[in-house]
C-alpha cells in the first residue's frame, strides 16, 4: 500500500451548522423565507453528489431552479466556511501528521470545487496531502474519481477511509480496500474494517 486516500465530511470533519446556515441564507433571500433545511437532513446527504443533493432539497421546484439554488448555496458555503470552519473530529491533526510521514495521503471527495481547499486551508493542514480531487472536477462517479486521483499520482495500491455506503460502494467501482469510519455520518453495516477513531489509522501497517 502506498497511499490512503481520505474523505472529507464524516471523515476529517463535521461542516454541518455552518452549511446548514448557508443554504438556509440563500433559500430565505432567494427562494422561501419560511423554508428550513433540517441539519439532520442535510447530514443524511453528505456524500451524495451535488445534483443529488439539490434534488433532494428542492423537488418543489423545477431542474433549473434546483440548480440555480444550489449552486448559490454553495458559493456561499464555501465563503462561510473561511469564517465559520467545520469541527475536526478528535485526532484528525495528530494523526495526519504522523501518516503523511509514513504514506503519501490523498481526498477524494463528491464536493464542489474549492471545499477541500477551504478544509485544508482554514484546519492548516495543506502540509499533509499530496494531491486532491472532487466532483466538482471530474463530474465522474466517486469511483472513476478515486482510480483518476489513482492514475495521476501513479498510485499501484491504496485504501480509502470514509463514512457511507456511497464510499464503499465507490471503493468496489475503484478496485481498492475501504475503511469505515463508524464515527461518521452514515452506516455500512458489511463493511469488513471498520475504526472508532481515526486514531485507529496509526496501527496500519
Amino acid at each position: 500500500m502506498d497511499g490512503i486516500i481520505f474523505d472529507v465530511d464524516g471523515t476529517l470533519w463535521d461542516s454541518t451548522d455552518t452549511v446548514a446556515e448557508a443554504w438556509n441564507k440563500i433559500v430565505h433571500d432567494e427562494a422561501d423565507p419560511n423554508m428550513t433545511i433540517d441539519v439532520s437532513f442535510l447530514k443524511s446527504l453528505f456524500g451524495k453528489t451535488m445534483e443529488q443533493i439539490f434534488t433532494a432539497l428542492f423537488p418543489q421546484f423545477p431542474e433549473a431552479e434546483q440548480k440555480r439554488l444550489g449552486n448559490l448555496c454553495l458559493e456561499y458555503e464555501n465563503k462561510l466556511l473561511e469564517e465559520k470552519p467545520g469541527i475536526l473530529y478528535e485526532g484528525v491533526t495528530e494523526t495526519l501528521q504522523v501518516l503523511s510521514q509514513r504514506k503519501n495521503l490523498y481526498i477524494v471527495s463528491n464536493c464542489q470545487c474549492g471545499y477541500i481547499e477551504v478544509l485544508l486551508k482554514s484546519c492548516h493542514l495543506e502540509d499533509y496531502f499530496k494531491d486532491t480531487l472532487c466532483y466538482g472536477q471530474t463530474r465522474t462517479s466517486k469511483g472513476q474519481t478515486i482510480r483518476t486521483l489513482m492514475e495521476r499520482n501513479r498510485i499501484k495500491g491504496a485504501i480509502y477511509v470514509g463514512d457511507t455506503q456511497g464510499d464503499a460502494d465507490a471503493c468496489k467501482e475503484a478496485g481498492i480496500p475501504f475503511i469505515f469510519a463508524a464515527y461518521g455520518f452514515g452506516n455500512v453495516p458489511d463493511a469488513e474494517r471498520k475504526i472508532d477513531s481515526i486514531k485507529e489509522l496509526l496501527e496500519l501497517k
